[in-house]
């Protein structure tokens, strides 16, 4: 990956730097309250709070929810929350480059923040372009001859060529901020020049992108194995020849899985020792666990974890690893019938002393609700981003900041 700039190597002292981070954030769609503030408290630790130590102004610009969503906001409880989680004022204002907008960066003193209004109130924000082709919007226009720098900070956005993710940076110096470096390490650590073995595991209910990335990882020599649970394990068994049962099938034909069936099949021919999926399956039975071989199927029964014989095996691989991505719980984990699987398999990787990154809402939270997160090397707070990322594509907003470092090298 070529060499970005970051917060170490720019001077912002006195300096007015435009900060995009990732504020998005659930929202009580009755009160319209913010539920959980992770990603602002993430964001404001770190390069929101060392930017204005150092004596920058900082403008901060976030997007939150989609036009026309419950969850689309003004940003300004975000800013309170932001507030008192540093423990001093925050400025808001509702305005994004009008006049507004203007006046408020102009009077911003060094070491002091402004929240700007949430960026998807422009209309073409979410219009796709060249950095240069952005570059031409009133947003940028109006915006880039107040400030010195723009920093971005939201990796997990950074999928999006976006206004806001890559105008900027066809016409201000533009480093990483802390969340991005972070982000763009631990993932270059397992992409790039992974620690042998190197061992994925992909779970979850989302199951759309589980060929292509482990197609990607495979092909590339990255993974030395990867290792199926959830609904994932559920299509990867079908491309094995198995009939999960009526019900089984016809959820991943409601789901419109069957389509990734035939490239699986495909995969698993090429790597045939490489590819784990579920020996044995935990079906619900009037409410309670069972366990059935994967000789047994097909099964009239709802299919909702991995059993203990494939526990025990993926375990086994598990202890070996020097590298673990996990993307996905193995079953669903929200019932306490069905938690076992995820449950054994995350508390393996915990003991282990590999390096792990784990990414996706229900696997963080699966992790969290089994007090097991500050067990893992990295946790990504990144969805699509991260998703992209681990099949091998490029992210506008990554690359954005590799050219404009290009341009100031």
């Amino acid at each position: 990956m070529a060499r970005l700039l970051t917060i170490d190597d720019v001077d912002v002292k006195d300096k007015v730097v435009l900060v995009r981070v990732d504020f998005n954030s659930p929202i009580d769609p009755e009160t319209k309250k913010v539920l959980d503030d992770t990603r602002i408290k993430a964001h404001g630790t770190t390069t929101i709070k060392e930017l204005a130590e150092k004596g920058a102004k900082v403008v901060v610009l976030a997007h939150q929810g989609r036009p026309g969503e419950p969850d689309f906001t003004p940003l300004r409880e975000h800013a309170e929350i932001l507030g008192k989680i540093l423990g001093k004022p925050v400025r808001y204002v509702d305005d994004i480059f009008g006049e507004k907008a203007q006046n408020a960066i102009k009077q911003l003193q060094s070491g002091e923040i402004l929240v700007l209004e949430n960026v998807r109130t422009f209309a073409d924000e979410r219009k796709k372009g060249s950095p240069e082709d952005h570059a031409k919007t009133e947003f940028v226009q109006r915006l880039a001859p107040l400030a010195d720098l723009f920093v971005n900070d939201a990796f997990a956005a950074a999928h999006r060529a976006h206004v806001s993710i890559v105008g900027f940076t066809a016409i201000l110096p533009s480093a990483a901020g802390r969340i991005m470096e972070r982000e763009l390490k631990a993932l270059n650590r397992v992409l790039e020049n992974p620690e042998k073995p190197c061992v994925f595991i992909l779970g979850g209910a989302k199951a759309d992108d589980s060929l292509e990335i482990s197609r990607y990882v495979l092909d590339n020599n990255i993974a030395d194995y990867v290792l199926t649970g959830g609904v994932v394990g559920h299509v990867f068994l079908v491309a094995k020849g198995y009939d999960l049962g009526k019900s089984n099938m016809e959820f991943l034909k409601k789901k419109e899985l069957m389509g990734l069936v035939p490239g699986i099949k495909e995969l698993m021919q090429k790597y045939l020792e490489e590819i784990k999926t579920p020996v044995d399956l935990a079906i619900e039975v009037d409410g309670k666990r069972r366990e059935i071989s994967v000789k047994e199927l097909p099964t009239d029964y709802p299919i909702y974890d991995i059993g203990t014989e494939t526990v025990k095996k993926y375990s086994e691989i598990i202890r070996k690893a020097k590298s673990i991505v996990i993307s996905g719980p193995l079953g669903v984990f929200e019932n306490e019938e069905f938690r076992f699987g995820t449950k054994r398999v995350f508390e393996e990787i915990a003991s282990s002393n590999a390096f792990s990154l784990v990414g996706g809402g229900h696997t963080i939270a699966a992790l969290e609700g089994m007090g097991l997160a500050d067990k893992m090397g990295y946790v990504s707070t990144a969805g699509g981003a991260l998703i992209e990322f681990l099949m091998g594509k490029q992210l506008p907003g990554v690359v954005a900041l590799e050219k404009a470092a290009e341009r100031k090298t």
